[in-house]
């Protein structure tokens, strides 16, 4: 469920009216077309996992995160991969799982009974002192790359999409609740993504119900900083203060390139 966001090692409108004289009808399906455009158009899920690996890894390779590993102290055990899998939090079992179905006698097939004795715990019995080293080698895999993909998509930005899609909001709203989704999986506490959009549902209402879009998703950014600052581990707000918030306020809500923001003081940029 989960990812926690610290690593140990450190870290529209254009002019169109003249056009439009010459080309009106054109020019509106075309407005309206980009205006559809949700987060999992391929351009826009490559700068949401841009978006999330700057502040989850503090790099924007996020392909090179496949074989990123290591306990950050936060109690979930073990964190890996491209979107922080944890040992403690169910998701890194799911994923081994998945990639021994596909995959029989992979090397880190022989580590799922210590996974499920250590989910829900911190615990690293019966993964030391060869997982980290056998996670890297896996991940040089594609089929091990592959299965990471298929879940993240299914536990996380499917999701995060689908809900996004059905309250009415763009691309940038989309990725606010993928990212929050990532951070504080979907669980039924009160730090949860449902738990997060109920605190924003009752502040403002969001598109599908006739409200307005920036004022909910300020609503809702207010309830994914209240619910970051319950846990130490997440207690930097960055990545909404100085990169959500900052594509909200230009009114970016199909999160166009060019885009500029920084997460814990390190600046980035997508062209």
């Amino acid at each position: 469920m989960h990812t926690p966001h610290i690593r140990t090692s450190r870290r529209t409108l254009l002019a169109l009216i003249g056009a439009s004289l010459v080309a009106g009808p054109l020019v509106a399906t075309q407005s309206a077309t980009a205006a559809a455009v949700g987060l999992d158009d391929p351009a826009k899920k490559e700068i949401a996992m841009k978006l999330v690996s700057s502040a989850e890894n503090s790099s924007l390779d996020w392909k090179a995160q496949y074989k990123y590993i290591e306990d950050i102290g936060d109690g979930r055990g073990y964190t890996a991969g491209i979107i922080g899998f944890c040992s403690g939090t169910g998701d890194m079992l799911d994923l081994v799982d998945l990639y021994t179905q596909r995959k029989p006698g992979n090397v880190l097939a022989k580590y799922l009974p210590a996974l499920r004795r250590v989910n829900g715990s911190d615990s690293h019995e019966g993964l030391d002192p060869g997982f980290q080293d056998d996670w890297r080698r896996a991940a040089q895999d594609s089929a091990f790359q592959q299965a990471q993909n298929d879940e993240r998509d299914r536990v996380y930005f499917n999701p995060a999409v689908r809900q996004g899609k059905a309250d009415g909001i763009g691309a940038l709203g989309q990725f606010t609740y993928y990212d929050a989704i990532v951070m504080h999986g979907d669980g039924g506490d009160s730090t949860s993504f449902s738990s997060i959009r109920g605190r924003a549902l009752a502040k403002a209402k969001p598109p599908a119900q006739g409200g307005d879009e920036v004022t909910y998703l300020n609503a809702f950014l207010d309830a994914r900083v209240w619910a970051m600052k319950q846990e130490e581990a997440h207690s930097d707000t960055s990545r909404v203060d100085t990169a959500q918030r900052v594509f909200l306020r230009k009114r970016n809500l199909n999160l166009d390139p060019p885009l500029d923001w920084k997460v814990y003081g390190d600046s980035y940029h997508i062209g």
